[in-house]
């Protein structure tokens, strides 16, 4: 396939989704089952259900790899996606999105059969997220769908935690991480959810010691890798086992840990009003990948990771709607 490959930064892999975005109380989540904050898997049939007994919504295309890399796109990095969208409706609107941010993404083949995943978030008015995804055709992403030409010639390759539920799935990213180490380039992962964690812990934790450089996790997401509830000792571990590890904590800010010693304490960048707390991890990730790739020291890339969060959690939906090229000016 030819790429102008020497032109990216960073591929991600993961999960196209559509994101379907609407407001709701407690009331709505309890009586429809959800646990407030988190992710849940969801059918054909749910999902057709539950569209139907949402409020008003707003599309936007999502998936939290995809997020990063717009995100990274809107600071002016060079971004690629490799995500499964099929030949309808939705997938139109996904493609036409990404590429609009700037970023890369020529899919290799678009099924006819099957649909194009979308992810239902339900935004309380404490600015919680909880999601309600079906995932099509993204799940079914396979190692013919990586490009080894595109990844092998990126500086790192970003792979979404949420896809490891799929064997096939989980095989495409093997190869992902494969061709990078091979190519002597950077393997970065997050782990997408506590839950996710829980049944993948095994496995995770093999990635984390033998497998990537550069890891991503809010706080319970640590907690649940290490199966602790202590936050010292989840990230004292995971700077034993990864490169760098850049840890989450909302208003807490985040902290990045390093196999060298390294333990930065970045602060959370003030916001007017939490708005929506949707594609806060998967922006700190872009900022930071950005400032990575771009020479920055582990606290400026940091701060980068920092200002794209705050931005996103100022307004509804996973994607910067001010360029985050001009917001870093402020800070640098």
């Amino acid at each position: 396939m030819a790429h102008d490959t020497q032109a990216v930064d960073v591929v991600c892999i993961g999960n196209a989704i559509v994101d379907v975005l609407s407001h709701a109380d407690d009331a709505f989540l309890e009586e429809h089952g959800m646990v407030k904050g988190t992710m849940r898997l969801i059918d054909a049939e749910s999902a057709h259900a539950l569209y139907a007994a949402m409020g008003p919504a707003v599309e936007s295309s999502g998936g939290s790899a995809a997020n990063t890399a717009a995100g990274i796109a809107s600071f002016g990095g060079r971004a690629a996606f490799i995500g499964k969208v099929a030949n309808d409706l939705l997938g139109e609107v996904f493609t036409h999105d990404i590429r609009a941010t700037g970023v890369l993404f020529d899919p290799r083949e678009l099924p006819d059969d099957g649909a194009t995943g979308r992810c239902f978030v339900l935004v309380t008015p404490d600015a919680q997220r909880t999601m309600n995804t079906f995932l099509g055709v993204s799940s079914y992403l396979s190692p013919r769908d990586v490009d080894e030409e595109l990844v092998a010639a990126a500086q790192v390759v970003y792979c979404e935690g949420y896809l490891w539920d799929e064997p096939v799935a989980k095989q495409a990213l093997r190869k992902g991480m494969d061709v990078a180490r091979d190519a002597g380039k950077k393997v970065a992962f997050t782990l997408s959810d506590p839950f996710c964690v829980d049944r993948h812990r095994d496995e995770f934790l093999e990635l984390a010691e033998h497998r990537v450089d550069i890891l991503f996790a809010n706080e319970p997401e640590i907690c649940a890798l290490y199966a602790t509830e202590a936050w010292e000792e989840a990230a004292r571990r995971v700077s034993e086992h990864c490169e760098i590890a850049c840890l989450t904590r909302s208003e807490k800010g985040s902290v990045i840990v390093s196999a060298a010693g390294d333990h930065i304490e970045i602060p959370a960048f003030p916001v007017d009003e939490v708005i929506d707390t949707t594609g806060a991890g998967d922006l700190y990730a872009a900022g930071f990948l950005y400032g990575y790739t771009a020479g920055r020291g582990l606290e400026a890339a940091g701060r980068l990771g920092a200002l794209a969060a705050s931005e996103v959690i100022s307004h509804l939906g996973a994607r910067p709607e001010r360029r985050l090229a001009e917001l870093a000016e402020v800070i640098e």
